[in-house]
């Protein structure tokens, strides 16, 4: 059963916006760090961000900075990924992730996955 479930990814064009979720099923999402994580085509999968409840967000990727932003809504065991002026290069599939430790930027720290979902940033 997975315990956590993303949503909201899609095609846009660039400059577009899109906001993903993740949405905790079986765990507790202010207990772990969440972190966000892409894979390209052909690429290793990186790491681009991170929240915990006694933290603020941590920027794993330079690229992302002042596009993306991460939230959490733990009444609805939610976090969010907001991405602003996408740009073809963030094309990938996105996965959320949750750890029992801090937010670290390597995928091999992380307890949980979801199925990903597929951002494609086009013309």
């Amino acid at each position: 059963q997975l315990q956590l479930v993303e949503s909201g990814g899609g095609l846009v064009q660039p400059g577009g916006s899109l906001r993903l979720s993740c949405e905790g099923s079986a765990i507790t999402l202010k207990y772990y760090s969440i972190g966000w994580f892409r894979q390209a085509p052909g690429k290793e999968r990186e790491g681009v961000l991170c929240i915990s409840s006694s933290s603020g967000p941590r920027y794993f990727a330079d690229s992302v900075k002042g596009r993306f932003t991460i939230s959490r809504d733990d009444a609805e065991n939610t976090v969010y990924l907001q991405m602003d002026s996408l740009k073809p290069e963030d094309t990938a599939v996105y996965y959320c992730a949750a750890a029992g430790t801090i937010c670290r930027p390597y995928s091999y720290e992380y307890d949980y996955w979801g199925q990903g979902t597929q951002v494609t940033v086009s013309s």
